[in-house]
């Protein structure tokens, strides 16, 4: 259950639309919904303020499909991360509603906000092209919780020129997030031209020896610049989340 419907029960409840039962009812799940399979926390949404988020890697589609319905009673935002392709064609035919963004491997119940509803601005950098699935699924997430995004594409340090040139860009967002595979350390000479907050995704791009993320996630651990934030390999939504949660601080000031 997130904010948007609580607030519209406790209206009706308030304007007598709506009957103490009613809202008993609509609110007796919380905190879970025990489906054997899976405990679905139904206000985690209200509990953080993020919109809610579908795992798809190891699921079935009629498991993800189970989850789904029962968190579109109470959600007007779902997200699916690591979705394949097969998984997406099948629960599409069931819930013809729900959209699939392929480059980032993204099911989405619900609709993207028109217009940014914070103001507040992510800039999502990426090293090469190969890292763009990556950092999609971290712009869809940004853009279903209300924030803009900001992206610049293909500025690895093999032609640090590239990057050089979008520095202002940069600067005047909140947070930037760097996405980068092979030798991974983009992030560190990102932020140590930054003052804002550097969030660093390592992906699983790279030759043999980049070990399927290992090494570009070593180097940002080891980053010479201070400060810098790092998720897991090809964690696009961990990015995401982090940044959010900068917000949230940013935004009790």
């Amino acid at each position: 259950m997130d904010k948007d419907k609580v607030v519209k029960l406790l209206t009706q409840l308030s304007q007598g639309d709506a009957s103490v039962e009613t809202v008993y009812s609509e609110m007796q799940h919380l905190p879970f919904k025990d489906l054997d399979f899976a405990r679905v926390d139904t206000h985690r949404a209200l509990r953080q303020g993020f919109p809610e988020v579908i795992f798809c890697l190891g699921k079935t589609p009629e498991q993800i499909i189970a989850i789904a319905l029962e968190l579109t009673k109470n959600h007007n935002i779902i997200i699916g991360t690591k979705c394949s392709a097969e998984q997406a064609k099948f629960i599409k035919e069931k819930m013809p509603e729900v959209s699939y963004f392929a480059q980032g491997n993204i099911l989405f119940w619900g609709e993207l906000a028109g217009k940014p509803k914070l103001d507040f601005t992510v800039s999502i950098v990426t090293a090469g092209t190969a890292d763009l699935p990556v950092a999609e699924e971290a712009s869809i997430y940004l853009q279903a919780a209300g924030v803009a995004v900001k992206r610049q594409n293909d500025i690895g340090i093999a032609g640090l020129h590239r990057l050089i040139n979008v520095l202002p860009q940069l600067k005047d967002c909140s947070v930037c997030i760097v996405v980068a595979g092979m030798d991974g350390a983009l992030p560190g000479v990102v932020a140590g031209l930054l003052a804002i907050p550097v969030i660093a995704v390592p992906t699983s791009v790279g030759y043999g020896a980049s070990f399927s993320g290992v090494t570009p996630l070593l180097t940002m651990l080891n980053s010479c610049a201070s400060g810098v934030t790092v998720v897991n390999i090809d964690n696009g939504f961990g990015a995401a989340a982090a940044a959010l949660r900068i917000m949230q601080i940013m935004h009790k000031k």
